[in-house]
Protein backbone atom coordinates (compact mmCIF):
# COMPACT_ATOMS: atom_id res chain seq x y z
CA UNK A 1 0.00 0.00 0.00
CA UNK A 2 1.27 4.16 -0.73
CA UNK A 3 0.63 6.63 0.82
CA UNK A 4 0.70 10.17 -0.09
CA UNK A 5 3.31 11.44 2.18
CA UNK A 6 4.51 14.86 1.42
CA UNK A 7 5.38 17.29 -1.58
CA UNK A 8 9.21 17.64 -3.10
CA UNK A 9 10.18 21.17 -2.75
CA UNK A 10 12.60 21.08 -6.00
CA UNK A 11 9.99 19.66 -7.91
CA UNK A 12 6.21 20.75 -6.52
CA UNK A 13 5.55 16.81 -6.97
CA UNK A 14 4.07 14.73 -5.04
CA UNK A 15 6.01 11.49 -3.36
CA UNK A 16 4.86 7.92 -1.99
CA UNK A 17 6.09 6.11 0.09
CA UNK A 18 5.34 2.32 1.03
CA UNK A 19 3.99 1.65 3.87
CA UNK A 20 3.58 -1.66 5.96
CA UNK A 21 0.21 -2.66 5.92
CA UNK A 22 0.12 -5.10 9.26
CA UNK A 23 -1.21 -8.59 8.18
CA UNK A 24 -3.08 -10.99 10.47
CA UNK A 25 -2.15 -14.45 11.08
CA UNK A 26 -3.79 -17.65 12.32
CA UNK A 27 -3.03 -16.73 15.81
CA UNK A 28 -3.93 -12.77 15.39
CA UNK A 29 -7.49 -14.24 13.90
CA UNK A 30 -7.82 -16.75 16.94
CA UNK A 31 -7.63 -14.03 19.30
CA UNK A 32 -9.72 -11.73 18.31
CA UNK A 33 -12.43 -14.12 17.67
CA UNK A 34 -12.15 -15.20 21.30
CA UNK A 35 -12.54 -11.58 22.28
CA UNK A 36 -15.59 -11.06 20.42
CA UNK A 37 -16.92 -13.51 22.31
CA UNK A 38 -15.83 -12.28 25.70
CA UNK A 39 -14.15 -8.72 25.97
CA UNK A 40 -13.23 -9.46 29.67
CA UNK A 41 -11.37 -12.75 28.52
CA UNK A 42 -7.58 -12.51 30.11
CA UNK A 43 -4.67 -12.87 28.18
CA UNK A 44 -3.78 -15.76 30.79
CA UNK A 45 -7.09 -17.50 29.62
CA UNK A 46 -6.95 -16.81 25.89
CA UNK A 47 -3.44 -18.72 25.90
CA UNK A 48 -4.43 -21.59 27.42
CA UNK A 49 -7.22 -21.80 24.80
CA UNK A 50 -4.79 -21.74 22.03
CA UNK A 51 -1.99 -23.85 23.91
CA UNK A 52 0.29 -20.90 23.71
CA UNK A 53 1.82 -19.07 27.00
CA UNK A 54 0.53 -15.25 28.33
CA UNK A 55 3.20 -13.15 27.32
CA UNK A 56 3.08 -13.34 23.29
CA UNK A 57 -0.44 -13.51 23.80
CA UNK A 58 -0.63 -10.13 25.59
CA UNK A 59 1.74 -8.85 23.24
CA UNK A 60 -0.21 -9.78 20.36
CA UNK A 61 -3.60 -8.16 21.93
CA UNK A 62 -1.39 -4.45 22.92
CA UNK A 63 -0.10 -5.37 19.04
CA UNK A 64 -3.93 -5.42 17.80
CA UNK A 65 -5.08 -2.45 19.89
CA UNK A 66 -2.21 -0.55 19.25
CA UNK A 67 -2.59 -0.81 14.89
CA UNK A 68 -6.52 -0.40 15.51
CA UNK A 69 -7.90 -4.05 14.92
CA UNK A 70 -9.64 -3.87 18.29
CA UNK A 71 -11.08 -0.36 18.34
CA UNK A 72 -12.36 -0.35 22.06
CA UNK A 73 -14.34 -2.67 24.54
CA UNK A 74 -17.67 -2.27 25.05
CA UNK A 75 -20.36 -4.35 27.10
CA UNK A 76 -23.64 -5.60 24.86
CA UNK A 77 -26.51 -4.80 27.12
CA UNK A 78 -30.01 -5.58 26.91
CA UNK A 79 -31.73 -2.69 26.01
CA UNK A 80 -35.69 -4.18 26.76
CA UNK A 81 -34.72 -4.91 30.59
CA UNK A 82 -33.63 -1.49 30.72
CA UNK A 83 -36.28 0.95 28.74
CA UNK A 84 -39.18 0.56 26.18
CA UNK A 85 -38.02 1.61 22.97
CA UNK A 86 -38.18 1.31 19.39
CA UNK A 87 -35.79 0.95 16.45
CA UNK A 88 -36.56 2.81 13.57
CA UNK A 89 -34.40 2.38 10.13
CA UNK A 90 -34.61 6.35 8.46
CA UNK A 91 -33.39 6.07 5.12
CA UNK A 92 -32.35 9.85 4.16
CA UNK A 93 -31.66 11.43 0.63
CA UNK A 94 -30.45 15.08 0.74
CA UNK A 95 -31.32 17.49 -2.92
CA UNK A 96 -27.57 17.47 -3.36
CA UNK A 97 -25.24 15.15 -3.18
CA UNK A 98 -22.10 17.00 -3.48
CA UNK A 99 -18.95 16.02 -1.21
CA UNK A 100 -19.44 18.88 0.98
CA UNK A 101 -23.17 18.38 1.80
CA UNK A 102 -22.75 14.76 2.24
CA UNK A 103 -19.59 15.63 5.15
CA UNK A 104 -21.99 18.23 6.73
CA UNK A 105 -25.08 15.75 7.42
CA UNK A 106 -22.61 13.01 8.20
CA UNK A 107 -20.60 15.85 11.20
CA UNK A 108 -24.42 17.01 12.15
CA UNK A 109 -25.05 13.50 12.80
CA UNK A 110 -23.00 12.86 15.12
CA UNK A 111 -24.28 15.04 17.80
CA UNK A 112 -27.76 13.22 17.70
CA UNK A 113 -27.28 9.99 20.32
CA UNK A 114 -30.68 8.67 19.14
CA UNK A 115 -28.56 7.58 15.53
CA UNK A 116 -26.67 5.03 16.73
CA UNK A 117 -25.56 3.77 13.24
CA UNK A 118 -25.62 5.69 10.04
CA UNK A 119 -24.11 4.17 6.95
CA UNK A 120 -23.66 5.91 3.27
CA UNK A 121 -25.43 3.65 1.00
CA UNK A 122 -26.14 3.46 -2.69
CA UNK A 123 -29.46 3.36 -4.77
CA UNK A 124 -32.36 5.72 -4.15
CA UNK A 125 -31.65 6.82 -0.39
CA UNK A 126 -27.67 8.48 0.21
CA UNK A 127 -27.91 7.62 4.09
CA UNK A 128 -29.63 4.70 6.62
CA UNK A 129 -29.72 5.75 9.85
CA UNK A 130 -30.44 3.34 12.60
CA UNK A 131 -32.09 5.20 15.50
CA UNK A 132 -33.51 4.25 18.49
CA UNK A 133 -35.76 6.32 20.95
CA UNK A 134 -38.55 6.07 23.52
CA UNK A 135 -41.63 5.47 21.07
CA UNK A 136 -43.55 6.89 18.21
CA UNK A 137 -43.55 10.01 19.45
CA UNK A 138 -40.29 10.24 20.48
CA UNK A 139 -39.21 9.79 16.89
CA UNK A 140 -41.77 12.32 15.26
CA UNK A 141 -39.78 14.89 17.38
CA UNK A 142 -36.41 13.58 16.19
CA UNK A 143 -37.52 13.29 12.53
CA UNK A 144 -39.26 16.98 13.10
CA UNK A 145 -37.27 19.00 14.78
CA UNK A 146 -33.48 17.20 13.94
CA UNK A 147 -33.48 15.79 10.74
CA UNK A 148 -35.79 17.78 9.03
CA UNK A 149 -33.73 21.37 10.32
CA UNK A 150 -30.72 19.89 8.73
CA UNK A 151 -29.94 21.55 5.07
CA UNK A 152 -30.40 19.63 2.41
CA UNK A 153 -32.77 17.68 3.23
CA UNK A 154 -34.46 15.95 0.74
CA UNK A 155 -36.58 13.61 2.27
CA UNK A 156 -36.52 11.09 4.79
CA UNK A 157 -38.57 7.67 4.55
CA UNK A 158 -38.84 5.37 7.72
CA UNK A 159 -39.12 1.56 8.77
CA UNK A 160 -39.98 0.62 11.98
CA UNK A 161 -38.28 -2.57 13.56
CA UNK A 162 -40.89 -4.97 14.73
CA UNK A 163 -38.97 -7.14 16.94
CA UNK A 164 -35.08 -7.94 16.43
CA UNK A 165 -34.64 -11.66 15.14
CA UNK A 166 -30.53 -11.86 15.22
CA UNK A 167 -28.18 -9.18 16.89
CA UNK A 168 -24.58 -10.31 16.31
CA UNK A 169 -21.66 -8.23 16.29
CA UNK A 170 -18.88 -10.96 15.26
CA UNK A 171 -17.35 -10.23 12.36
CA UNK A 172 -18.10 -13.09 10.05
CA UNK A 173 -15.07 -13.02 7.81
CA UNK A 174 -12.37 -13.44 10.12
Amino acid sequence: MFILEGKSVKSNRFYLIKKECMQLDAIDKQILKLLEQDGKMVAKTIAEQLGLTKTPVYDRIRRLEKEGFIKRYAAILDKEKIADSITVFSFVSLEVQKAEFMDQFIARIQDFPEVVECFVVGGEFDFLLKVMVKDLDAYYTFAKQRVATLPNIGAVKSAFGLKEAKQDYRFPLL
